[in-house]
């Protein structure tokens, strides 16, 4: 197997013809530059807008009841995805058909509507949902603490490569263990500055507190270091939640959130100012300060066992020494489902953005790859998987059961989300400096008459937030392809303010519908650019390959020694 960097040459791209059209179809010299296969002309031609709307209407229309997993509405996404495929004229790519099924764990929580805290005589209550979130860690029909010692642990974070340890050897058993959300983002010498890693994630906190022996995590939310409001804690973070079957990994027994206002309630009952913890966690040298306060604190779990799936379309590479190796697009198919009556109120998460949006993008380039008059080199896999929104449930499926060993997936190129706002003149590539595929990322954008970007909100974490993180941690290079920021015609705030406007009153809400202001042209831009992308790795000699030194290189090296053994 050659592991050669993947170097691609970009020498008259950006001179090629910059397009007024995201769809038009690249000059030759552009496209030898990239690489990309005879007959590219029919492929962009098939990703048009009706198309693209065509699929969106459907898989977000409210009879997909929002979609959530192991639902009758689950089953229909999945049909849907399956018959579209097949008109397309793709090949099931299962081991058995189009669709790949897991086993999923369902846990309803009965949360008390107060949670109480001790310190001395003093007593606190929090409200349930206002104040407090919380969730079992455990898949157990009970998840109790009782009489658990709380303790500030800064950002409960343990990375030797940082040389930054928040525990310091502290016994943590048995304890609730109360951390700030982010990592470290005040000093570029530190992590990544404001570049969010997995650190920062809410998932590695919890993991985190696990491997420490704790009962439970508390983790306090603000909306700058969660990079969305409290009110998307409280829909993903009740009713029904999702996991794959527990393989004996440490838990936790209690997951939660508090927000600020509460968190600094909870911690002034003992004499303690969240502002002085939260100052002394900015220091490589702070140790965990035992809060003085206890809890006692019950769920009552009502477990089901489901299942939910990947849907997988195959187009087997034509070159006789590439197809065994695959190029994989994926997008979620899966929502929030249904929420609870409330009058005449909405309760549909239709998920029309997130990620009707992905899938209907994902389908047009499969029609567009199916366009071309020969196959390209290598296998391409349309992963269209589930439980994304419970945790990359179906990537991380996949990722642990590929139906291509991890050494042999080229890349991942991943679409989370799209852009009804407009035709932009750049790119948000979120992992922009990881791999080689940065250069097809900026010889497809200048096709387009794009420039690329990196992550436009890099404290947020993106690139460890969605499916092709799933991929990474198996070793495999990923696009994680985002629409920009500058809208052509349009000022140079009027982009960041839709996101963030988008952001606080749509993401993960039953506003996030299709409305009268969507328009087509900039799906169909990215759209565009995912093919070019995905194509370009399809057609070169050799694998694309993580830079040297990245976090995710040595599962990279790890994947294609498996295959020489």
């Amino acid at each position: 197997m050659r592991r050669s960097r993947f170097i691609l040459s970009v020498t008259g791209v950006v001179s090629a013809l910059l397009l007024s059209l995201a769809s038009c179809a690249p000059s030759d010299e552009a496209s030898r530059g990239l690489q990309l296969p005879d007959g590219i002309d029919a492929a962009v031609e098939a990703i048009d807008e009706a198309t693209v709307e065509a699929y969106l209407r459907e898989i977000s229309s409210d009879a997909m009841e929002g979609r959530g997993p192991g639902t009758d509405a689950d089953l229909r996404a999945q049909q849907m995805l399956e018959d579209s495929m097949k008109a397309l004229g793709l090949e099931p790519g299962g081991i058995d058909g189009w669709r790949q099924p897991f086993d999923i764990v369902g846990i309803t929580a009965e949360v008390p509507q107060k949670w109480s805290f001790r310190s001395d005589d003093r007593e606190l209550d929090l409200e349930w949902d206002e104040e407090f979130i919380a969730a079992s860690g455990i898949q157990a029909a009970e998840a109790a603490i009782e009489d658990a010692e709380l303790v500030f642990v800064g950002y409960g974070i343990k990375a030797p490569e940082h040389d930054w340890d928040d525990f310091k050897g502290a016994d943590l058993r048995g304890k609730v263990l109360v951390m700030l959300n982010n990592d470290p983002n005040w000093d570029p010498e530190l992590f990544e500055g404001s570049t969010r890693l997995y650190y920062g994630r809410w998932t590695y906190k919890y993991e985190s507190a696990a491997a420490q022996g704790a009962v439970g995590a508390i983790i306090i939310h603000t909306t700058p270091s969660a990079g969305y409001p409290w009110q998307v804690v409280q829909t993903s973070w009740t009713g029904e939640q999702f996991e794959l079957p527990w393989e004996g990994e440490p838990r936790v027994k209690v997951s939660a959130w508090v927000t600020e206002k509460a968190a600094r309630r909870l911690v002034e009952l003992s004499g303690f100012d969240l502002e002085e913890l939260r100052q002394s966690a900015r220091t490589k040298d702070f140790r965990p300060v035992p809060l003085e306060i206890s809890t006692s604190f019950t769920l009552t779990n009502n477990l089901s066992e489901t299942q939910t799936a990947n849907v997988l379309g195959l187009i087997k590479g034509s070159d006789p020494e590439l197809a065994d190796q695959v190029v994989v697009y994926s997008a979620h198919h899966d929502h929030l489902g249904m929420g609870t009556p409330n009058g005449d109120e909405d309760v549909i998460y239709n998920g029309a953005l997130d990620n009707g949006a992905g899938v209907s993008m994902l389908l047009a380039v499969a029609k567009g790859m199916a366009a071309l008059p020969t196959p390209p080199r290598r296998s391409v896999l349309f992963a269209f998987v589930g439980g994304e929104e419970q945790g990359l449930l179906g990537s991380k499926y996949y990722a642990l059961h590929p139906t291509f060993k991890a050494g042999r997936i080229a890349a991942n190129v991943n679409l989370d989300g799209g852009n009804p706002w407009g035709l932009t003149n750049d790119v948000a590539y979120i992992g922009l400096g990881k791999s080689s595929l940065d250069e097809i990322a900026v010889a497809a954008a200048a096709l387009q008459g794009r420039t690329v970007t990196g992550d436009q909100f890099p404290d947020r974490g993106y690139f460890y937030r969605s499916d092709q993180f799933s991929f990474a941690k198996v070793g495999v290079p990923a696009f994680y392809l985002e629409s920009g920021t500058d809208y052509v015609g349009r000022s140079a705030a009027w982009g960041r303010e839709r996101v963030e406007e988008w952001t606080q009153n749509q993401y993960h809400q039953v506003s996030d519908e299709i409305d009268d202001t969507w328009g087509w042209d900039g799906l169909v831009q990215d759209a565009v650019l995912a093919l070019y992308c995905g194509l370009a790795v399809a057609q070169h000699d050799d694998l694309p390959t993580w830079n040297l030194g990245d976090e995710f290189e040595a599962a990279r090296n790890h994947a294609l020694d498996e295959l020489e053994r």
